[in-house]
């Protein structure tokens, strides 16, 4: 009987990967048995070019789908290795760079991530799609280690870069990266012309309508967050309605699936082949600027309706792939709607929500790490509205301590002075305080804080009796929130001055300042202000003989108290409240709310 002819080796290695990717794509997937069909390509002693592409095929796997990262990291090496001899053969070699530095990241060795790109990176210029994407990732672990001159100076060197490659796409990425980055480094003055030179490219882009409408959202996402950063609640209206617009256009131009209405050619040019978001994620990112803008204007009804939408929208987008940024953005909209239910007195919804942020924060110890001081200050605002002013004093301390963020220090550094207001003994810690807070030389760009600075310090005034310095202050609070439409802190600066006018026996006066704070607290709404409205105008009612709305404005005093009462008992009663406690290390899991509860606002 004659002998079998050999297998060529190409039909027994397609076999085997054919195998393999039907086990990938079987539903569920069978991992392990891709892996065994990959690994017995190993017994066949395969070329050095099947060899090194089925180790990165076998690493990726690992690394994606197990936990077996050290095997995964081997086989990347061995791919690393033996394709770096191997002439024409980047995809592989870079792609085993790409991913070893990944692992090295997870890792927490960045000096062997950086040092693995920077090789990959000097020995790419010939390949323009891997070129670009070893700058994009070499970028981005500076950027978590907060050396953000040197990703700007890697993200330069890619937009020059995509100008020789010819991409205009690619080069208005690496800018508007860049841009960002200026922005979160507070390089204001910088990063002025690096977006004037952005939008000028976006608006000459001649390419796929795709790609110039997803640079206009990045673009104007820069735009409000910059205005916002600045606490320009009323200039940023027209870049976030023009956001808001470009996102429209988007969605119009794709259909359910993500499939594009019209078939668009595709680049022939390597370097263009990059996307900055998922259209379902910009989608998440606009509804988040929509509620932080809302949310600093004092519209938090608003707020909260984006706020529902976007939640829902993220557990949709987790179903099918739990990217990381989708945890920053529910982390990012949480810490929004919170302040919004401890405005609105809904303190037993907001310490669920802190508990589910804590939740999302001990799935990722990143998160933890740049959002720790956040869920310190939420907790000190929480801590304020439940009376627990000791408490409220370990949070805020506890956020001063773990931030390096300008703003969010000198917000929790203005809630920290009111709570030494409140307690009344705490005077020289308060002097301290105000001196760093005085907004005569906060070192801040933003209108809000600076604004905020002074209705403390009026505040401070007040409480000292000192009611026609306190008028000064919170008249320039009044003039700066008008300026910008911050609708919160005017209405707390003019009930604060109709109390000093009562205190004064100016009852018209009085009247004239607790009425449109009375109306503005109803629009927002904000319970406290309108309880401390109700309890003025009952007040007034009173010395001025009118006993039908004295009655009213009782009936309105008891109606808000009955209300804040009620959820101060509800909340206390909470596992979560225990929070409040929790000062330093990890978020403590026993305190942390179960899957359940998340349904009071998804």
């Amino acid at each position: 009987m004659a002998s079998a002819p050999p297998i060529p080796t190409d039909s027994w290695y397609l076999a085997l990967l054919g195998m393999a990717e039907s086990f990938r794509t079987a539903s569920p997937p069978k991992i392990k048995h891709c892996i065994h069909c990959l690994q017995s390509i190993f017994h066949f002693k395969p070329p050095s070019r099947i060899e090194a592409r089925t180790h990165v095929q076998l690493g990726s796997l690992l690394f994606t789908h197990t936990k077996n990262v050290d095997l995964a990291r081997t086989h990347l090496e061995k791919a690393w290795a033996i394709s770096q001899s191997i002439p024409s053969f980047d995809d592989v070699k870079f792609e085993a760079a790409s991913q070893l530095a990944r692992i090295h990241e997870k890792q927490n060795q960045l000096h062997l991530a950086k040092q693995i790109l920077r090789k990959a990176i000097g020995i790419s210029q010939q390949s323009a799609y891997w070129h670009c994407l070893l700058l994009f990732q070499l970028a981005q672990i500076h950027t978590h280690e907060k050396d953000f001159i040197s990703a700007c100076e890697l993200l330069g060197v890619g937009a020059d870069y995509a100008v020789v490659a010819s991409s205009e796409y690619t080069r208005a990425l690496f800018l508007l990266s860049k841009g960002m980055l200026m922005l979160i480094d507070k390089k204001y003055a910088e990063v002025h012309p690096v977006l004037s030179m952005c939008g000028s490219i976006i608006d000459n882009y001649t390419g796929s309508a795709t790609n110039k409408e997803s640079l206009k959202v990045y673009f104007l996402v820069l735009q409000v967050c910059h205005y916002l950063m600045a606490g320009q609640v009323k200039s940023v209206k027209t870049a976030l309605k023009n956001l808001q617009q470009s996102i429209q256009t988007i969605t119009m131009l794709h259909s359910d699936d993500g499939e594009p209405f019209e078939i668009e050619p595709i680049s022939s040019n390597p370097a263009d082949l990059f996307h900055w978001l998922p259209k379902e994620h910009m989608c998440v990112l606009v509804y988040l600027v929509t509620v932080m803008h809302s949310m600093q204007a004092g519209y938090m009804d608003k707020a909260q309706k984006y706020t529902d939408k976007a939640l829902l929208q993220i557990e949709k987008l987790k179903i099918l792939d739990s990217h990381s940024i989708l945890s920053a953005f529910q982390l990012m909209l949480l810490e929004h709607i919170i302040m919004c239910r401890l405005v609105m007195g809904q303190k037993s919804l907001a310490v669920q929500e802190i508990s589910q942020a804590c939740q999302v924060c001990s799935q990722n110890p990143r998160l933890l790490s740049t959002h720790g001081a956040q869920l310190h200050t939420l907790l000190g605002l929480y801590s304020m509205s439940m009376n627990c002013m000791e408490s409220a004093e370990a949070q805020f301390t506890a956020a001063l301590a773990s931030t390096t963020q300008t703003e969010l220090w000198q917000f929790a550094s203005l809630n920290l002075a009111i709570v030494y207001l409140r307690s009344g003994n705490r005077q020289q810690e308060l002097l301290t305080l105000l001196e760093r807070i005085n907004p005569e030389v906060l070192p801040t760009n933003s209108h809000s804080l600076r604004a905020a600075s002074y209705y403390v310090q009026g505040l401070q005034a007040f409480f000292q009796a000192r009611y026609n310095e306190a008028k000064r202050y919170l008249r320039e609070t009044l003039k700066m929130s008008n300026e910008e439409d911050l609708n919160r802190l005017t209405a707390c600066s003019l009930v604060l001055l109709g109390h000093i006018f009562l205190s004064l026996g100016s009852t018209r006066e009085s009247m004239n300042m607790v009425l449109p704070a009375m109306q503005l607290a109803e629009k927002i709404p904000d319970v406290h202000v309108q309880l401390w409205a109700s309890a003025l105008l009952r007040d007034l009612y009173h010395l001025e003989g009118d006993p039908v709305r004295e009655r009213d404005g009782y009936q309105m005093h008891t109606s808000f108290s009955q209300q804040l009462l009620k959820d101060h008992f509800q909340s206390s009663q909470q596992t979560e409240h225990n929070l409040i406690q929790w000062t330093e290390g990890p978020c403590p899991i026993h305190l942390l709310q179960g899957d359940g509860a998340s349904s009071s606002i998804l």
